[in-house]
């Protein structure tokens, strides 16, 4: 399929998911994940309206980042090392891995220096995998109560990361139970301002996140296609 094609067919099936589960097609975001295709595609990605680029390491975003510019809006979404951060403050709108405090007192360090805030996602490991970065569900609480004393970091939600599934509907307890801590989150005030955004769901399983409350969708192959290197 070409890109306009995958962009209508995604479009139908978020819209088609957002009516299934009485949602505003409005309340979900996509950000287009280009680290499996090139700089020349990512270009042409955002000329047709997908201005929101997610990427998993700065070597890669890079030349991207470079040619791209303000142009889009940029998502970091792999694990961040500290030694990295420098390199992606100030240049990502939104951190979708914040998951140790060692990670927000670097964040919180260079945001200062540069007299900004910084959007994070709390990553929250819901599914136990061993192979997956994130908290565990149990430490979310005490982990935002550590952060309220780190003020250039804004906590604009909370993401997972679910099992590959054979069958999408076997994710949903996983992105289900992302939307139930960050209400409780919520319901606790442990931060300054309400969590409102769930950054959840990929290629394989998207569709159910979207019904399980979804704000954010991280979509590269469904999307924008996979170009061999």
């Amino acid at each position: 399929m070409s890109l306009q094609q995958r962009m209508q067919n995604v479009e139908q099936r978020i819209r088609a998911a957002c009516a299934r589960s009485g949602r505003q097609r409005n309340s979900v975001k996509v950000a287009a994940v280009t680290k499996y295709v090139s700089l020349d595609t990512t270009i042409r990605a955002v000329e047709a309206g997908l201005t929101n680029v997610g990427e998993n390491r700065w070597q890669d975003a890079q030349p991207k980042w470079e040619a791209i510019g303000s142009k889009a809006s940029w998502h970091f979404l792999g694990h961040l090392q500290t030694n990295k951060v420098k390199e992606v403050v100030g240049r990502f709108d939104y951190i979708h891995s914040l998951d140790r405090l060692s990670l927000a007192k670097e964040l919180h360090k260079k945001a200062d220096a540069l007299d900004i805030s910084v959007n994070c996602f709390i990553q929250v490991n819901v599914s136990g995998e061993e192979s997956k970065f994130g908290l565990p569900p149990g430490e979310l609480f005490s982990f935002a109560e550590q952060l309220r004393t780190l003020d250039r970091i804004h906590v604009a939600g909370l993401m997972t990361m679910a099992p590959y599934e054979s069958e999408p509907e076997a994710t949903r307890p996983v992105f289900a139970g992302l939307r139930s801590l960050r209400d409780e989150l919520n319901e606790r005030k442990i931060l300054a301002a309400p969590v409102t955004e769930l950054s959840m769901g990929m290629s394989n399983d998207f569709e159910v996140a979207v019904e399980e409350g979804a704000t954010w969708l991280r979509l590269g192959t469904v999307l924008v296609g996979k170009e061999e290197e």
